[in-house]
């Protein structure tokens, strides 16, 4: 087994085995951890040979390092707003031995088009704040940035991934279904034509809570939905489809 250097953790950091490739994240219980929409967004990503990527609002790196288990070839960047939690990306990324793939730059995505070339991305993903900011939310909280519109506001990952992208390229997205009209409404307004969608569900019998979407850059309407997918059976263990998406057979309750 190898032995994990854990020179690279700093106060109240930890470890994650990520059990997919032998990949591990760097973690701070105290900020924000990733979620299963990390997971999600990563799995729902169609990667072809030699791509160029880019990763908007990266966190501590988690989909770009999820995605460079998914693919050997790709060269992946990666913009986070927060010094140290691009840091903690950075050390991810060094922990995995991925520096030669993925690439961290603590930048404002709203710079991304004046300090990167525009119309050369293959793909962009994000896992943007969902919500809007609401009462008196302190502005360089970790959990306020990435949990609301504090730094960023929908329109802005938006506008920015459709300037990133060549013609063509691909725009994937998880987010909330009640912001579904503000999605479509600013993908169309910056020329992202929306082609694949997915609700995912709790369970069975519950309304969906995230959606997955899928855009091209300039391309022709026609829009596909998917079937839903569902988190957790009628016993509270996941269904086969979230099994197969972590690639493990045996998965505990509440253990990911």
């Amino acid at each position: 087994m190898k032995k994990i250097n854990t020179n690279l953790l700093r106060q109240d950091e930890r470890i994650d085995d990520l059990q997919i490739n032998n990949l591990k994240i760097i973690q701070n219980p105290k900020g924000f951890c990733f979620g299963i929409d990390a997971v999600l967004l990563a799995n729902f990503v169609e990667l072809r040979k030699n791509e160029k990527i880019i990763d908007l609002g990266t966190g501590t790196g988690i989909i770009p390092i999820l995605m460079a288990g998914k693919s050997k070839y790709n060269h992946i960047t990666a913009i986070e707003i927060q010094d140290k939690v691009a840091d903690m990306a950075k050390r991810s990324v060094k922990l995995n031995n991925l520096d030669s793939r993925i690439k961290v730059l603590t930048m404002d995505l709203k710079d991304a088009t004046k300090n990167l070339e525009v119309n050369t991305y293959d793909v962009v993903t994000t896992n943007p704040p969902y919500m809007h900011p609401k009462g008196l939310l302190n502005p360089e909280d970790m959990k306020s940035i990435s949990r609301h519109e504090v730094k960023c506001t929908l329109e802005d990952v938006i506008s920015t991934g459709a300037r990133l992208l060549k013609h063509l390229g691909r725009f994937y997205m998880i987010h909330r279904p009640q912001r579904l009209v503000d999605i479509m409404y600013y993908c169309r307004k910056y020329k992202l034509e929306p082609k694949k969608i997915q609700f995912i569900h709790p369970n069975f019998h519950k309304r969906p809570n995230l959606l997955l979407i899928e855009c091209r850059k300039a391309a022709k309407p026609e829009l596909k939905v998917l079937d839903p997918l569902y988190v957790y059976d009628d016993n509270g263990n996941y269904t086969k489809e979230i099994y197969e998406i972590y690639g493990r057979k045996n998965i505990e309750k509440g253990v990911e």
